[in-house]
């Protein structure tokens, strides 16, 4: 079975190696650099065994983006706690959302109409709408970045169609066929930033209820996810685009 790799960084200026991946099933390190094939500099290496390969990289790539110990202890946050970053967070809150449903969705009264009729009313002036309109009416940016299967599930449509009452509070709201997202690279975890500087990655079970929320605020974990989201955003298109496309694809 292939390893599940996740790219933790590089210091290249061209986009090529020395680069840095994790196994994220077994937290082992993956080192991609320039082969080390001198005999005599091999030669020199201990413990060195027939089957084994050298390579040579800088060693600011360890520096910056190797684990800085050996096991990360996550920090989590309760769901109160969580909610207040929408109320307090200074300049931009951006979300990655990759799963196939959230079981909050479901327990909407809506979902049951948009299931019976294929649309809903959307109710603009929730605690959520309210404050979210609150922060972009100040200037800040609310985005969000939504993965869709091919076919979309019914939770993912449902999505698409509330897109309309994230829009009108001032959200930059965005889809990315899931194909691509993994052309992409993009990770599979559901995770908010926040002002580019803390991460909070929503932890679900296989019911899609939302459990916990762990907060990163280690400056290369950071800056890994804002990577993320640039390359999310490079890809995805506005939503209303993107049910266009969909639509046409139906017909």
């Amino acid at each position: 079975m292939a390893r599940q790799l996740r790219f933790n960084g590089t210091d290249s200026k061209n986009g090529a190696c020395p680069a840095l991946h994790e196994d994220l099933d077994t937290g082992e390190i993956v080192v991609q650099g320039t082969p080390l094939t001198d005999p005599q500099d091999l030669s020199q290496l201990q413990h060195f065994g027939p089957g084994d390969s050298a390579v040579v990289v800088p060693r600011e790539l360890l520096v910056n983006h190797g684990p800085k110990e050996v096991a990360r202890v996550p920090k989590l946050i309760g769901l109160d706690e969580f909610g207040q970053l929408f109320e307090t967070f200074e300049h931009s809150a951006w979300h990655l959302e990759t799963r196939r449903g959230y079981a909050s969705d479901r327990e909407d009264p809506s979902f049951a109409a948009f299931v019976e009729r294929g649309a809903a009313t959307w109710d603009y002036d929730s605690a959520w709408c309210t404050n979210i309109r609150r922060q972009t009416s100040r200037g800040k940016y609310v985005g969000r970045v939504r993965v869709v299967d091919n076919p979309p599930t019914t939770g993912q449509l449902f999505l698409l169609d509330y897109a309309k009452c994230n829009a009108a509070t001032g959200e930059d709201v965005r889809n990315l066929w899931r194909a691509d997202a993994a052309r992409a690279h993009l990770p599979a975890e559901d995770f908010w930033i926040f002002d580019s500087r803390l991460v909070a990655v929503l932890h679900f079970d296989d019911a899609d209820t939302l459990l916990d929320v762990e907060v990163i605020t280690e400056p290369v974990e950071v800056l890994r996810y804002c990577q993320v989201r640039d390359a999310a955003m490079h890809h995805a298109i506005p939503y209303d685009q993107f049910a266009a496309q969909l639509a046409a694809n139906n017909q």
